[in-house]
């Protein structure tokens, strides 16, 4: 069956046909961190969806070129490095360290190329100097170079791709320095930045004087760097549909760099907002919380990635500690199940059972409908529940189970909670309980199971010995 996604360019679900002729290639960019400070779960819900992105398409056989941004040159950055006084690489380091931390301990595949805006100025001053060649940059008074909106328009092409704009009643004709400004105003914005003051030793020199570019020529000089002049997916938050990437089709395009007929991306797509507790992530109302925070409380990173998963990405989606805790308990679910499988497998393998694979494909090839997804694996995990009691499940059925569950984890990327995952305390009163039995104190065994019962875990007794089971 074909992938089917929906396109923003095109605002319907189109068949996913990649440029390569041969079909097989696939370049993918998504939008990165800005890394001024330690990322939130709204964030990672992004970067989470494009990892399963990734790793769907890897599982359908594409062979995918998976590039994200570091953005470490904006306005909050250098305000950031104005303030602390530290280098611009001594400030962004620290959070990108953290970001790719976070990301790790989410299971995120890491991108094939990272690039930074810092290291890239000469790529971005030779983008603008095209621009400014066919008539669309300008320098202003200040010494900044923009985009005109207007002769980018008065050449054919059109500035609302992504978004439908209203020319009439915005607020055309202005020039915005900002590199986030009002989502009502269709604004010349700024290519290259004159030097300023507060900027401090953040600054390049450029045929226009010593500044630094804008954020949207950033993202556009690194993707095509990377992918090329034309590429087949551009991945982000909804956040940036406008201005942001309609600002990247204006400037790739107005560059003229792709062949006739080409556009600048294929497919764009954006997942939605992500909400805290019915409300919008805030530190005053007490629920903005960073992949560290959550860590941090006893909550592990399959658990939280299961939790970002669970609805569809054009969806938006009410993160709760509720909902976290509803994540591990499914999350156990599973593993018992797992690991009964494995207990009746006894070590043998098999081919992959048919039935899994293909109900969690047809729904992941429609639009990546996570929650039909889901629904086969957990009728799955009822299912062989049935088969593992009734004793059904000989070892060969239970290989080809698992076969099952490891090719469609490679896109889940969950895994199986391992005995490190579980507390030290829990572990030290399961090996005290086992101490106690065989010396055959059985007061004493019966009241750990009570106190581990307390504190939500269960023992479960098998042939293999005792088994930790969360409640």
């Amino acid at each position: 069956m074909a992938l089917r996604l929906f396109n923003t360019l095109s605002r319907s679900v189109q068949d996913f046909v990649p440029l390569d002729p041969a079909g097989r290639q696939v370049g993918l960019y998504c939008c990165g961190p800005t890394v001024y400070d330690f990322a939130h779960i709204g964030n990672f819900r992004t970067f989470i969806f494009a990892d399963l992105v990734r790793r769907y398409l890897q599982f359908k056989g594409f062979a995918v070129r998976h590039v994200m941004n570091i953005t470490d040159v904006e306005d909050k950055i250098i305000k950031g490095v104005a303030q602390t006084k530290l280098s611009l690489r001594e400030f962004t380091a620290k959070y990108e360290t953290a970001f790719f931390e976070d990301f790790q301990a989410l299971g995120c595949l890491r991108p094939h190329q990272t690039p930074h805006a810092a290291d890239h100025i000469a790529d971005i001053i030779a983008l603008i100097e095209k621009l400014a060649a066919r008539g669309l940059a300008y320098r202003a008074a200040d010494g900044s170079v923009y985009f005109s909106i207007e002769k980018y328009q008065a050449g054919g092409a059109r500035y609302g791709q992504l978004v439908k704009l209203n020319f009439e009643e915005m607020r055309p004709g202005q020039r915005v320095a900002s590199d986030e400004y009002a989502k009502e105003a269709v604004a010349d914005f700024a290519l290259w930045k004159a030097r300023a003051a507060a900027d401090g030793g953040v600054f390049w020199p450029s045929p226009w004087g010593e500044g630094r570019p804008g954020w949207h020529i950033e993202c556009s000089a690194m993707s095509m760097k990377m992918l090329g002049s034309s590429f087949d997916l551009h991945l982000g938050g909804e956040d940036l549909i406008f201005p942001h990437h309609e600002d990247e089709i204006a400037q790739s395009e107005g560059a003229g760099a792709q062949a006739a007929g080409r556009p600048f991306v294929k497919y764009w797509m954006h997942g939605a907002h992500l909400l805290a507790e019915g409300r919008k992530m805030s530190k005053s109302l007490g629920n903005f919380f960073t992949v560290r925070d959550l860590l941090n409380q006893g909550f592990t990173g399959r658990e939280i990635r299961y939790s970002l998963l669970q609805a569809h990405y054009r969806e938006s989606f009410n993160f709760t500690m509720d909902g976290l805790r509803g994540a591990r308990t499914a999350l156990a679910r599973l593993d018992e199940c797992l690991g009964k499988l494995r207990d009746a497998a006894g070590g043998s393998s098999a081919s992959a059972e048919d039935g899994l694979v293909a109900k969690f494909s047809a729904a992941l090839d429609e639009d990546f409908n996570i929650s039909g997804a889901w629904g086969a694996v957990f009728d799955w995990v009822r299912e062989h529940n049935r088969l593992l009691v009734s004793g059904e499940a000989n070892a060969a059925r239970a290989a080809a189970a698992l076969a099952a569950w490891e090719k469609i984890d490679s896109v889940l990327a969950l895994g199986q909670m391992d005995e490190s995952q579980k507390p030290a305390e829990v572990k030290a009163l399961l090996e005290e309980r086992e101490a106690a039995r065989k010396a055959r104190d059985f007061k004493r065994a019966d009241a750990i199971r009570d106190e581990l019962k307390a504190k939500g875990w269960a023992i479960e007794d098998t042939p293999k010995g005792a088994r930790l089971k969360e409640l």
